[in-house]
């Protein structure tokens, strides 16, 4: 099954200096019926204004990715965690126990866009901890490219669950193929561009798909568009 969810379905806001839309339900935005997909809890597509950002704030219990898309993203924790991260790069933060950290933009100049995703942990009550990892933006080409999963390595950040986050870009016109044992859950956020999921189903920007029972999946680019998408296995 396939479930589209259009980019008009999601809680869309304009605070001045952050803009950007929530798929699923945060913060003030709340909807019984989506508030989780497997685990996975939050997907915000956020732009921050330059010199601006979330200031020190407390989390726990949570898997906590920001892949950035544009600009930069500045982040410190309480851990001792400084880093700043640019298109090609991943932030990690297992909340576990309990972290404080912040969010910034330090450009004067250049907005920063990023999705931000959360994701409950496999175990509760673990040691926090902070990782960053950097993919080769070119190796999105034609593929998706593996950049967060459980099983850490080089280019992929590990992350306290069983899931893989994808990025891959097409050509005008080109197609991604995705297989996986039944019984998991794929979810897919589109960033740019326009595809159609397996023939039927269409994505534009912002869109999103929640798909269960489905084993093989061809995500077909329009032949006008290149395009940049995010596809999640999960359990």
């Amino acid at each position: 099954m396939i479930k589209v969810y259009p980019a008009e379905s999601a809680h869309r806001f304009d605070h001045g200096w952050l803009k950007g839309s929530h798929v699923f339900s945060f913060g003030d935005f709340y909807d019984p019926d989506n508030t989780a997909f497997g685990p996975m809890r939050v997907c915000n597509d956020d732009t921050i204004s330059p010199g601006r950002g979330f200031g020190a704030h407390p989390h726990s219990d949570m898997e906590i990715v920001s892949i950035v898309l544009s600009g930069v993203l500045r982040h410190e924790d309480n851990l001792g965690n400084v880093a700043e991260t640019s298109f090609g790069g991943i932030q990690r933060m297992s909340a576990g126990t309990g972290a404080i950290h912040t969010e910034h933009n330090p450009s004067d100049s250049e907005p920063v866009r990023l999705l931000q995703l959360w994701f409950m942990p496999r175990t509760r009550g673990t040691a926090p901890s902070y990782a960053t990892g950097r993919f080769d933006p070119a190796k999105l080409e034609g593929r998706l490219l593996p950049v967060v999963a459980a099983e850490a390595s080089a280019e992929v950040v590990g992350i306290a669950q069983d899931m893989t986050i994808y990025l891959g870009r097409t050509l005008a016109g080109g197609r991604l193929d995705f297989r996986q044992e039944l019984g998991r859950r794929i979810f897919i956020y589109l960033i740019e561009g326009q595809i159609t999921l397996n023939g039927d189903a269409v994505l534009r920007p912002g869109d999103s798909a929640r798909i269960e029972a489905v084993s093989q999946l061809a995500l077909q680019a329009d032949k006008d568009t290149d395009t940049l998408v995010m596809l999640i296995d999960l359990p």
